[in-house]
């Protein structure tokens, strides 16, 4: 492991300039920085910190880390962009709070604008897969001046989700999982059991490569646990609803998705008021892996088309 040295000429050089406190280190030809966030420490994945494009930040979902966007960041990289890709919270070895409640999707999205807020990214495009898209689908909510815009893989707008939750049978029966998974201890239990077999087996389209990056991190103290617990924290209180949009959206959604149905995703138009794309392709829910070319293309399509 060797750091990675900022110059000064490096810095006079850039549009922006980042705090300080960010440790900026290479690592098996990646490069990677610590993001200090109150009492948090972040770990992620960047790329093209010294280029003139917009920033971009990778949001990943579960049971994933920022090695699901490690092809994406050097497309966008070489596409001129700055790319910030974090292990978000209970990924990041010293941002992996225990309680349950630490995980609720407020301090999630919250997170997300620390770590541009620790860049000096005013504003950013957003992009996220899975729970990324969950939280991203709150940061539009919430922050829509810091966004430049907004992807969402694979999962639809949190309102046209939960109600289709309620009401849809086909999302009900996908979404028995989550039940499961709002259970103490035993989730944890199934996916250790065996060499971790459960979880593995999640990973249908992983490299092996990738899914030995994943093991590492859910093999650490807690980690597992705290992924489960943005389940807990989250998803409980169906009368929560983060309303309008007024962002340009694109959404990328496999038909074959074994955990989303296409009535939330055909219905998450109706939550929005700014300019909006849905493109449904033949593929899964691990729509990176699937479908990398397809998705990259659509992503870099509508990002530059906001420049």
């Amino acid at each position: 492991m060797k750091l990675y040295i900022l110059t000064i000429s490096t810095f006079l050089s850039l549009s922006f300039s980042i705090s300080e406190k960010i440790h900026i280190y290479s690592d098996n030809q990646e490069d990677f920085a610590n993001i200090p966030v109150e009492d948090l420490s972040f770990t992620a994945r960047v790329a093209g910190i010294d280029n003139d494009g917009d920033p971009i930040i990778l949001l990943h979902g579960f049971p994933e880390t920022s090695r699901m966007w490690k092809d994406l960041i050097k497309l966008l990289d070489n596409s001129n962009f700055k790319v910030v890709a974090p292990d978000q919270r209970g990924y990041s070895p010293k941002a992996r709070p225990t309680d349950i409640d630490s995980y609720k999707i407020d301090l999630l999205a919250k997170d997300i604008i620390n770590i541009a807020d620790m860049f000096e990214f005013e504003s950013f495009h957003l992009v996220g897969h899975d729970w990324g898209s969950a939280v991203g689908w709150y940061i539009a909510s919430k922050y829509p001046d810091r966004l430049l815009s907004w992807s969402a893989l694979s999962v639809p707008h949190m309102d046209a989700f939960i109600d289709a939750m309620e009401h849809d049978k086909i999302q009900k029966k996908k979404s028995r999982y989550i039940s499961f998974f709002n259970t103490l201890f035993l989730p944890e239990i199934y996916f250790k059991i065996f060499g971790y077999i459960n979880l593995k087996r999640l990973w249908t389209n992983s490299s092996k490569d990738e899914i030995n990056d994943y093991i590492k991190v859910f093999k650490q103290k807690n980690a597992l646990k705290a992924s489960l617990n943005w389940y807990r924290a989250n998803l409980v209180k169906k009368d929560e609803r983060i309303g309008k949009i007024n962002i340009s959206t694109l959404m990328i959604y496999g038909i074959n998705d074994m955990a989303v149905g296409q009535i939330a995703v055909d219905n998450t138009e109706l939550y929005i008021n700014g300019s909006y794309t849905l493109i449904k392709i033949d593929s899964g829910h691990w729509l990176i892996q699937e479908s990398f070319d397809e998705v990259s293309k659509y992503i870099i399509e509508h990002i530059k088309s906001k420049d």
